[in-house]
């Protein structure tokens, strides 16, 4: 089959070309308006249910919200994870899904669950809601609104009636959450004392009040010729107009609302606020959708907010609070230049080989052609092209020209020695000569990678992207390899009989080879005992100097920080401390703004308290990166009554979507009981507190606080004439207020609601003295007719798998994850938990560690395809396990490369040692297949001298294939871990050692191993 696809590429070498140039083309014009992001998506399929339960306490959210939507939702379909919170007032259920789940149908299948179990939640409870689907990098941009002559009031209606109507607009938006809104409310306001004065009753004035501001419909009047509507105009535009509504007539006057209660333009009871830099402000967070792109959905919104702001006036918009489209651009850039630069020092190197413009050419051509291809195909396939595939044609970028190199070397090196046969037949010839070799090699490099598609969870989300570009480079490049190589070779090669010699570096590698190989050659033990002791020395270092981590720290600019103060921290309480950490930030020289959010915001991913709150800080482009933060992180120390953290976007996301925490390493305790589950977390974090390298170290604030109770007492209500139905409306409209209408006014809606003064609600004492009309016409306090005392209660409540849970929670600084894990597992193994509780070790540690496992067998099973493939090619039991032992030569670089370059073996780093196993069985097997090609097909005898002459006539095409590869790598090791390096240049750091040391023992230590073991294999 090669020989008639080479075949009917040399006769068909006009239409090749032109159909490679038309590739081009097309492959450049498709790439060049392609999805671009910084990561490929890494969260399994998720789906959010949230549900309002206004008034209801953290437990009864649990019981009565919860507990039912969990045990309706659990089961479904492809179900993995099923998790839930329970805070005051609000229920959050997350389900995640197997990897591959379509999204769509996994929330259909949701809502089917949800129609039936929505009958059965308490009439008080609102209906559940479905969060729009967001990606695992959702959010692309933080807003944030100020104004010296707007009030948050105004902001607020300007946000939330003009600006996110037009974000959600925008392709890719999922949606706009705003924090510190405060909506407009037309609020009418009672003073139970005021209303026994007057002799009014509460449900007189929720009545008068709805009645004002009830919509009704007017109908139609048909006339004989037309049909007229009927419009009945609202009455209230203004506070003034419901002031003015009667409440009832006494002794034939009106008493209105305005005469027995406050009517004023109010807005509810705040859940969150914000701070933009260091003072009051609106902060607007926009979520993507999963299959919005980051860069698109950023310019669109930016786009959008410039043509909004002639609609904002006094309003200043800052979008650079958080950007995290920026990080990609500059990450994108990094690695296209690397590529770029990669590509010219590739040129350069095969110019110098060569030494001949007409075989740079056409070795050259294979380069745009495979990587075109590459990418062609990714974006036929919908693929984002993303960080993680263009470190993938970077790796692939030094060995897709390897193949035209070994065809185009043979194929001139033939035509010299044949000078007067046709050319077509030496092309031919020269071409299927190494093409076997070649194409067994592709296969192995491509065997190599496949374990890593089936790596698990993050990591394989992660690098099936690289290893996906990476083997379609490789395939493309063979294919390159068999039809436009030799179609060029036979247009552009001339040989002038007598007229070669070598480029000047190919003279100059030959003669010192020529010198050097011979004592190598005739010294097979010095070659063993060499490789035993390379071998010992790496293994030695591997052990004892190498560290572990998952993943490295990105080089974001923009961070976040966790404020956690003590659990019922009023808003106002935690937007007091917010200012004067964000006033002590804004000082910090290299910071350019900051943005909070407190506690949480309408339909919003954020299921916290207001004593939760997110800063975050953008730094300047220009300021010293290491320095501000040590500065920033200098403030957030400065704190120190606050449970906190500083964390980058990226960092804090793959945390969350490991575990549903923002740690490093999380001991997630399970159990029934809380109490029991929180002495538990104390034991945990008291056993581990004092292993060097724990950072951050805190338990979840799943603890118990203060809340008031009303209990009625039936007895006692019953002697004033009340139900326990009456008391309890009584009590939920002068506590928390109650809607009874809605104004429309230009499109906008606004709640009228019956509310208490604020006197009245202000401390238990006067919730105590709180009057409730009996039927009589007279009053009672609340304490006569129902026991109001304050009692603990949990301030939120986490479930996983059907089970409480709590968290304990830290980071790792100063030393290795590898080394601190180990010693967290030893000290939790020392503690007892009482039955139907257990710990577990989760985090960043356990997902590499289930990668590492996984990789290995399944680089096991490669290595065995590997093994099985070389024995189909050589058929022989000896070459191939001749062939085999190089493989580890690679290893020996890869390990020293890690060790000089820091010590860390990170998730990129193993994927490394990967890759350069097939590029190391690479040279192995085209320098034995070469020697078994002079023995056999030109009848040299076994012996030194063919071993000699062998490896001299594959030293050129060797040392171009190593030195294309590492040159390709070499700007993503020398740009050090700038942005959209971090994960890739330890990778390449592995591979470019493992090139070096497999290269070197390639070319001296296997042709000594050949010379003397070899011998009889080639017969077999």
């Amino acid at each position: 089959m090669l020989s008639s696809i080479v075949s009917w590429a040399l006769n068909m070498r006009v239409l090749v070309v032109a159909a490679a140039a038309a590739l081009l083309v097309v492959g450049i014009n498709a790439t060049r308006h392609a999805p671009l992001d910084v990561f490929p998506e890494f969260a399994p399929p998720l789906v959010e249910v949230q549900t309002e339960a206004p008034g209801l306490s953290t437990e009864e959210v649990d019981a009565l919200v919860t507990v039912p939507l969990e045990n309706s939702l659990n089961g479904l379909p492809f179900l993995k994870t099923l998790r839930s919170k329970s805070v005051l007032g609000l229920s959050s259920v997350v389900m995640i899904f197997d990897t591959g789940t379509d999204i769509l149908k996994a929330r259909q299948l949701v809502q089917e669950r949800l129609n039936l179990a929505q009958n059965r939640l308490p009439a008080v409870v609102k209906p559940p809601v479905l969060m729009a689907p967001y990606s695992s990098l959702s959010r692309v941009l933080k807003v944030g609104l100020k104004s010296d002559t707007l009030t948050q009031m105004e902001m607020s209606e300007l946000a939330r009636w003009t600006m996110r109507p037009r974000l959600m607009s925008v392709k890719g938006v999922a949606n706009v959450a705003i924090w510190g809104q405060r909506d407009k409310q037309f609020q009418v306001l009672v003073d139970p004392q005021k209303l026994r004065a007057a002799g009014v009753t509460l449900d007189a004035i929720t009545k008068a009040a709805g009645d004002a501001a009830v919509i009704s419909a007017g109908g139609f009047v048909d006339t004989p010729n037309q049909r007229l509507s009927v419009a009945q105009l609202a009455l209230i535009t203004t506070p003034e107009d419901l002031a003015r509504t009667v409440v009832e007539f006494r002794n034939g006057a009106p008493i209105r609302l305005g005469d027995v209660a406050e009517v004023k333009i109010g807005h509810p009871a705040p859940i969150g606020d914000a701070v933009i830099n260091d003072g009051d402000g609106i902060l607007l967070i926009v979520e993507k959708q999963p299959w919005g792109n980051t860069l698109d959905v950023t310019k669109g919104v930016e786009k959008m907010l410039e043509e909004l702001k002639p609609a904002l006036p006094g309003m200043t918009i800052d979008s650079t609070i958080f950007r995290p489209a920026s990080f990609i651009e500059i990450s994108i850039h990094h690695l296209t230049e690397a590529l770029w630069l990669g590509c010219l020092l590739v040129v350069v190197v095969l110019a110098l080989f060569l030494g001949d413009w007409r075989t740079t050419v056409i070795s050259i051509t294979a380069i745009p052609l495979s990587l075109a291809m590459a990418l062609l195909l990714l974006a036929w396939s919908g693929q984002t092209i993303n960080t993680m595939i263009l470190a993938g044609l970077i790796i692939a970028l030094g060995e897709v020209v390897d193949d035209a190199i070994i065809d185009v070397e043979n194929i001139l090196r033939r035509l010299r020695q044949n000078p007067t046969k046709s050319r077509f037949a030496v092309v031919l010839e020269a071409s299927l000569e190494v093409r076997s070799a070649v194409v067994y090699a592709s296969v192995i490099i491509v065997l190599v990678f496949v374990p890593v598609f089936f790596l698990p969870g993050l990591a394989g989300t992660f690098f099936r992207p690289l290893a996906l570009s990476y083997i379609l480079a490789i395939t493309a490049s063979l294919l390159v390899a068999l039809t436009v190589t030799p179609a060029l070779s036979l247009m552009l090669l001339k040989v002038k009989p007598g007229a070669h010699r070598d480029a000047f570096l190919a003279r100059g590698m030959k003669a010192l080879y020529r010198g050097v190989l011979p004592f190598f050659a005739r010294s097979a033990w010095l070659a063993v005992l060499v490789l035993i002791a390379a071998f010992a020395g790496t293994g030695w270092v591997w052990q004892t100097q190498m560290k572990e981590e998952f993943l490295p720290n990105f080089k974001e600019r923009d961070f976040l920080m966790h404020w956690l103060e003590k659990p019922n921290t009023s808003v106002e309480a935690s937007k007091r401390i917010t200012i004067a950490a964000a006033t002590d930030l804004m000082k910090v020289k290299g910071v350019r703004n900051q943005g909070s959010h407190i506690g949480r915001a309408e339909v919003a991913d954020e299921v916290v308290g207001p004593d939760f709150t997110e800063l975050w800080i953008s730094i300047d482009p220009d300021a010293d990166y290491d320095a501000t933060i040590k500065k920033v992180q200098g403030v957030v120390d400065g704190y120190p009554g606050l449970t906190r953290d500083l964390l980058t976007f990226l960092r804090e996301r793959i945390k969350e979507v490991l575990t549903g925490a923002s740690a490093s390493v999380v001991v997630r305790i399970f159990g029934p009981d809380l109490d029991t589950l929180r002495t538990h977390a104390a034991e945990v974090s008291a056993a581990v507190k004092d292993i060097p390298g724990i950072s951050a170290l805190k338990v979840e604030s799943l603890s118990l606080v203060p809340q008031i109770t009303v209990k009625v007492k039936p007895e006692t209500a019953a002697l004033h004439g009340l139900t326990a139905g009456q008391i309890r409306q009584a009590v939920t409209t002068l506590i928390s207020g109650r809607k009874v209408g809605e104004v429309y006014q230009d499109q906008r809606v606004h709640d009228v609601q019956v509310w208490s003064v604020p006197s009245a609600r202000a401390d238990f004492t006067t919730l105590r003295d709180l009057l409730i009309e009996t039927p009589s016409g007279g009053h009672t306090r609340l304490a006569d007719v129902a026991d109001v005392v304050i009692v603990p209660t949990p301030n939120a409540i986490k479930r996983e798998g059907a089970s409480r849970r709590i968290d304990v929670t830290c980071n790792v600084s100063g030393r290795a994850l590898g080394d601190v894990v180990p010693e967290i597992e030893a000290a939790i193994a020392k503690l007892t938990f009482k039955p139907g509780h257990h710990p577990e070790i989760l985090g960043e540690w356990a997902e590499r560690q289930a990668a590492q496992s996984q990789l290995g067998w399944l680089a096991l099973g490669s290595l065995a395809g590997i093994l099985v493939l070389l024995l189909a090619d050589f058929q022989s039991v000896r070459l191939t396990l001749l062939v085999a032992l190089t493989l580890p030569f690679a290893l020996i670089g890869g390990v020293m490369a890690a060790w000089l370059g820091g010590g860390v073996l990170s998730l990129g780093s193993l994927v490394g040692f990967v890759t350069v196993l097939g590029i190391a069985a690479r040279n192995g097997i085209l320098l034995v297949s070469h020697y078994r090609h002079l023995e056999q097909e030109e009848g040299h005898a076994f012996g030194l001298p063919t071993v000699l002459q062998g490896s001299e006539e594959r030293l050129v095409p060797i040392l171009m294939t190593a030195a294309t590869a590492a040159l390709a790598l070499l700007p993503l090791v020398l740009k050090g871990d700038v942005p959209g390096n971090e994960i890739e240049r330890p990778m390449a750091l592995v591979i470019l050692g493992g090139l070096v040391t497999s290269t070197l023992l390639n070319l001296f230590l296997l042709p000594a191993l050949y010379a003397r073991f070899g011998k009889g294999a080639t017969a077999a």
